[in-house]
């Protein structure tokens, strides 16, 4: 009986105490799953957004279009990937799982120099299973795939032995995969180059793969076929764009209790006197909230500095050499353009960096109406939405100082060219731009150690959480499961606060 009345004592003392304060800074999609799990009895959930709205990059974009009508469409992410089901997990918990929607199969193209080319099917991040196959050798040609196809003849490579993702593959499979394949991948999927990433990121369990099977393609066929760190698996989308998530969950947060708080700019993070209380500091509040625990989610470049006054350890980790975030700028084009009704690039393109720029500017182009069929159906008879990416990490992002007038111009001329459709501005009607800076990838070579240096300090100061796609990875299949677990650190705080005040009472 001693272990039921401990476990009845501990419940009412969880029921009775003072709440557990916690503040929640950024409201990301991670800061708002955080919030959504922490918002229960016993636990008293501020969350605070600088901007005035929430979602991060998972936010929508509501267009006013020339003839009248509106449409509402993905500002940010429009699909997530299904490795893992934590994504698919959450959608359920939240009543969405039956509006999950899957794209296009036909999948997107590659723009090379000279030609446009459809993606060869069940590669791993460009890398190809079957480098002999034909549309390998149309990528490519045939000496690029033979020289590929000696991947099959190499010796394996131990555990661990290359880490760089860009030196692996021109290692075991040449210069034409890496730049024709893989480049234009990484471009789109990180923003960065296949020699800025580390193989245990981007791929998990490629190396190990690499040295049963013997070879690069034969251990992304193993990967593929669903072996126990499978990559670049399946996506899917939300009937009406994935915008829908982030309001579903900052509802239920609401509903929950938390407080949500948006263009509440969050200016200083301090413990307060006896390291037991945390001081947030928003701009314009007369006095600080306190809070017994705070989580981080904002991104990098704000993360940081607010991260630095909370202990000499992570003062010295934020004033570390931290790469510059890249600028992504997204233009999404409504055209009222039936020739797109063919969908001549399928779902849409990824552009080569060694592309011409006098040919096109945009790292990539998706053709969201031929993508996604639910997108479609709502739009009139050849109307159509594209959206072009621009920026690439390590160049700097010339797109972000045009005008509106001169960005809608060339990305007018960019889509006509990757489409091989002349498109004018009298078949426009529809227009908006969006800007994300964003950090450099968790897969960026040398960021893991980083990382890793700062969760450990994070580790070892109570109450405190970080999480965001900077430190948890790209997607939504990192950045859910990881705010998740941040939460639940959290909500263990109560737990040892009771179970340490009754051994101080005994």
């Amino acid at each position: 009986m001693t272990d039921e009345h401990d476990a009845r004592d501990a419940l009412a003392g969880l029921i009775n105490d003072d709440p557990t304060r916690i503040v929640v800074i950024g409201g990301g999609l991670g800061g708002l799953v955080a919030a959504r799990d922490l918002a229960r009895p016993g636990f008293e959930v501020t969350l605070l957004e600088a901007s005035d709205r929430l979602g991060g990059s998972v936010q929508r974009i509501d267009l006013a279009l020339s003839d009248g009508s509106a449409l509402t469409v993905d500002a940010g992410a429009e699909s997530f990937a299904t490795r893992g089901g934590h994504v698919a997990t959450f959608l359920e918990e939240l009543h969405l799982s039956g509006e999950v929607v899957q794209p296009n199969p036909a999948g997107a193209w590659l723009q090379l120099p000279g030609k446009a080319i459809p993606m060869p099917k069940g590669g791993m991040l460009g890398i190809p299973v079957s480098p002999l196959s034909s549309e390998v050798i149309g990528a490519i040609g045939w000496p690029g795939a033979l020289r590929a196809y000696l991947d099959r003849l190499l010796p394996p490579m131990r555990i661990g032995q290359e880490h760089n993702l860009g030196r692996l593959v021109r290692r075991r499979m040449g210069r034409a995969v890496l730049e024709n394949l893989v480049a234009p991948v990484t471009t789109g999927v990180y923003s960065a180059a296949p020699d800025q990433l580390d193989v245990a990121i981007a791929a998990p369990g490629l190396n190990p793969a690499l040295t049963r099977t013997g070879s690069l393609s034969g251990a992304v066929a193993e990967l593929r076929a669903g072996g126990p760190s499978r990559a670049g698996s399946a996506v899917g989308g939300l009937d009406g764009g994935m915008w829908r998530l982030a309001e579903a969950v900052a509802t239920d947060a609401s509903r929950r209790g938390a407080v949500v708080r948006t263009g509440a700019r969050v200016t200083g993070l301090s413990l307060g006197e006896g390291g037991t209380r945390y001081l947030v500091q928003v701009e314009g509040d007369p006095a600080p909230i306190e809070a017994d625990a705070v989580l981080v989610d904002a991104p990098s470049a704000e993360a940081l500095p607010l991260l630095a006054y909370v202990s000499p350890e992570l003062d010295a980790l934020a004033r570390a050499d931290w790469p510059e975030a890249t600028s992504v700028e997204l233009v999404t084009l409504v055209l009222d353009a039936p020739a797109l009704d063919a969908a001549p690039r399928g779902t849409g393109l990824l552009v080569s960096d060694r592309v011409d720029p006098a040919f096109v500017t945009a790292k990539a182009m998706t053709h969201m109406t031929a993508k996604w069929s639910w997108l479609a159906e709502r739009l009139p008879d050849g109307r159509h939405v594209l959206r072009l990416s621009y920026g690439r990490a390590g160049r700097v992002n010339e797109s972000t100082t045009l005008s509106d007038s001169e960005l809608r111009t060339r990305a007018l001329a960019d889509a006509s060219a990757l489409t091989n459709i002349p498109l004018t501005e009298s078949q426009l009607v529809g227009f908006a731009r969006v800007s994300w800076r964003n950090a450099q990838p968790l897969a960026a070579v040398g960021q893991r150690e980083r990382l890793a240096a700062l969760q450990s300090a994070v580790e070892s100061t109570v109450g405190l959480e970080v999480t965001g796609g900077w430190i948890a990875g790209t997607g939504m299949a990192s950045v859910i499961p990881h705010a998740r677990e941040a939460a639940a650190r959290l909500r263990g705080l109560r737990w040892r606060k009771l179970t340490e005040t009754k051994s101080r009472t005994d």
